[in-house]
């Protein structure tokens, strides 16, 4: 990392320089916060707060994109509590373990790090999400829920959106992992549970299921139509062809998708026909998705 150290102190700021150096940080070093604002940019500064008459609000300003750490020698409000109101991020009390000063780096590159990928995450899943209807009040709505769909973006929409309103992390799992009913148990309230794959489990597997999650935050997503159980079960129904959303389906989910969305559109020998299989393999994909048809 490119370093800034702003200190009057010129053997303090020497010695900063050359451990900070010897792990591999390329350091530069100033005496006033006047020739700190005609600096280039730097990934971290760090901003001795006992330069007599010196203004540190043009350095906060000019280098809020950085990390800046205030190095203090005693706590008040005019060297802690205001540059850190100001948008410094954190501060080390002099005489100060070079150690300690690395960890608090570290922290702030890794916070940097992750807030950067988290608005990544939420570009990607506002563009991902753009055509799928999610007009639901999720304050009324009360967890566990099932969401029953063919096509899981509804039911991805639903969960992230779920959770921002509710200002929780949201964790996924998928019911295909052998460890998944273990993950789940792990898990305590303030952890909304995003579980998709509901369709994979078997009967007897599915009341093992139910109890893990009955006291759970958990939204459960499912494939194929719900209706053995307890809980909430929402479907929602594509409005738009899967198809128009971008969506590239495997072979088996397409069948599964054209039988559960055209069954009631077709008859069983046009459905089979438009499918290229026969009526007996249209009749054993209904039982091997458990898809019942509406007579």
């Amino acid at each position: 990392m490119k370093i800034l150290i702003i200190e009057n102190e010129i053997y303090l700021a020497q010695s900063i320089a050359t451990k900070l150096g010897d792990l591999g940080h390329l350091c530069e070093m100033c005496t006033s916060s006047k020739d700190a604002i005609n600096s280039n940019n730097y990934d971290v500064v760090l901003l001795s707060t006992n330069i007599n008459g010196q203004d540190f609000n043009p350095v906060i300003d000019t280098f809020k994109s950085s990390i800046i750490i205030l190095m203090v020698s005693y706590i008040s409000n005019d060297t802690v509590s205001k540059p850190l109101a100001d948008g410094a991020k954190d501060y080390i009390l002099k005489p100060f373990m070079i150690e300690e000063l690395i960890r608090k780096i570290n922290h702030y590159q890794d916070y940097e790090k992750i807030k950067k990928r988290n608005e990544a995450y939420e570009k990607y899943l506002a563009h991902s999400f753009t055509n799928i209807s999610n007009d639901y009040n999720h304050n009324e709505i009360k967890l566990p829920i099932f969401i029953s769909s063919g096509f899981s973006k509804n039911a991805d929409a639903f969960a992230f959106e779920y959770a921002k309103v509710h200002n929780k992390p949201l964790n996924f799992i998928s019911l295909s992992n052998p460890k998944a009913i273990s993950e789940i148990n792990s898990h305590t309230q303030n952890t909304i549970l995003y579980i998709i794959d509901y369709q994979v489990l078997k009967k007897n597997e599915r009341k093992t299921f139910c109890e893990a999650i009955h006291d759970k935050q958990a939204i459960i997503a499912s494939s194929d139509k719900i209706d053995d159980i307890e809980f909430d079960v929402l479907e929602i129904k594509s409005e738009n062809n899967v198809f128009d959303l971008g969506e590239i389906l495997p072979i088996e989910d397409y069948v599964k998708f054209i039988v559960l969305n055209y069954q009631d559109k077709f008859p069983d020998t046009e459905l089979s026909k438009k499918l290229g299989i026969s009526r007996k393999s249209l009749w054993e994909k209904r039982k091997k998705y458990d898809i019942v048809k509406k007579k």
